[in-house]
């Protein structure tokens, strides 16, 4: 009874083991795991062209000219000629101050004229008079004096009378404020009534936006090769707005080195004026500013999204003629636009993987895209990438 009890346990274990054994016969692939296909990867060429070698900065932009209309005598505002905002021309008539005032003084400085002019003519022909006289004998020299003096001061009279005219002339014209400059008015700071000071109140900000300046700094340590470019005649600026596409840029030009080096921030001011017809740029404004020193021949330019970074420092993967992955350790230049310059690492020609990486181990063999090698993209020298 012992005995077949024994073998009615043994026996299931038995049939599983047999049936284990008929399935692994029956499909050979269970019996072990399969290597997985190589990585597909995206790859494009490293290609040379002759780049920018530039500094980015920060600036902000600047009225080329900036003035604050300011009257020259006081009264009172009767005429606003212009709207808020307006582009104004030069000479264009912008307040008018009660001139009334001004003409009465114009009229009497005209009369104050007239009577010293007779009084003059009355002089002259006294002296005249007593000139005959004295040859004569007929009157004392003192006599012949007073009448000589008299001329000379009503001369010096008549002097000062021109002098008051042309004086008075000029307040009555001062009523009439113009334009000094071309440009853009902000808004007016009085309004029809209100009574000015003589060089005191201001009327209205006039800046000039065509061209436009683009202000910033270079650090101290970039100022030796600016200086040395600038004696080259090689520097150039190009200038965009942070919201500007890359590729919506103005050239400008550098129009001013400073002389000092800033203490305290051991930066150097500079300055680039762009043209600006449209208005595109506006006083206070921050810009990027690309000043581009060089231009670098054959440079190796690979996409910016096939670098890597390892504890070694940056990294590529080089796809081999075998389509094995080789890990290359770069120097990585200055970025130009979507790509970057390999100064050591890579040589033209070659096929970098651009997607895909994360999958590839070094020496390990990867599939390409069936796309095949695409060229890295090309930059125009001096376009500007993002600022740093």
């Amino acid at each position: 009874m012992k005995l077949q009890l024994r073998f009615l346990n043994v026996l299931p274990l038995f049939v599983l083991q047999m049936a284990a054994s008929g399935c692994n016969r029956a499909n050979p692939q269970a019996a072990g795991p399969q290597m997985p296909p190589p990585p597909l990867v995206s790859v494009a060429k490293a290609q040379t062209q002759d780049v920018p070698v530039y500094l980015d900065e920060i600036g902000k932009s600047y009225a080329f000219e900036s003035v604050t209309a300011t009257p020259q005598v006081g009264g009172r505002i009767t005429q606003r000629q212009f709207q808020d905002g307006a582009d104004l021309t030069k000479g264009q008539l912008l307040f008018v101050i009660d001139p009334r005032p001004y003409q009465a003084q114009l009229d009497s400085a005209k009369g104050a004229l007239d009577q010293a002019k007779a009084a003059l003519e009355l002089a002259k022909v006294e002296f005249a008079r007593s000139s005959e006289l004295f040859n004569s004998k007929v009157i004392a020299k003192q006599d012949y004096d007073t009448k000589k003096s008299t001329v000379e001061v009503n001369h010096a009279q008549v002097e000062s009378a021109e002098a008051a005219l042309e004086t008075a002339q000029l307040n009555l014209e001062y009523c009439y404020i113009h334009s000094p400059i071309q440009g853009r008015a902000g808004a007016r700071l009085v309004d029809v009534g209100n009574v000015v000071q003589a060089n005191a109140t201001g009327l209205l900000l006039i800046q000039r936006l065509d061209p436009i300046y683009a202000d910033f700094t270079i650090t101290e340590r970039d100022l030796p090769n600016v200086q040395k470019e600038m004696t080259r005649g090689t520097l150039k600026t190009f200038v965009r707005l942070p919201s500007d596409p890359e590729e919506h840029v103005r050239g400008g030009k550098l129009t001013f080195l400073d002389n000092t080096v800033q203490n305290g921030t051991g930066t150097v001011f500079l300055r680039a004026t762009i043209s600006n017809p449209d208005h595109h740029f506006w006083p206070g404004q921050f810009v990027n500013v690309r000043l581009v020193l060089a231009t670098q021949k054959g440079a190796v330019l690979i996409p910016n999204q096939a670098t890597q970074i390892s504890q070694k420092g940056p990294f590529v993967y080089v796809v081999k003629p075998d389509n094995t992955a080789d890990l290359r350790l770069v120097t990585l230049g200055q970025r130009q636009g979507d790509n970057i310059v390999i100064t050591q690492g890579v040589a033209a020609g070659e096929n970098v993987i651009v997607a895909g990486q994360i999958t590839v181990a070094p020496n390990s063999k990867v599939r390409v895209d069936t796309g095949g090698a695409t060229p890295a993209a090309g930059t125009q020298p001096g376009a500007p990438a993002k600022a740093k």
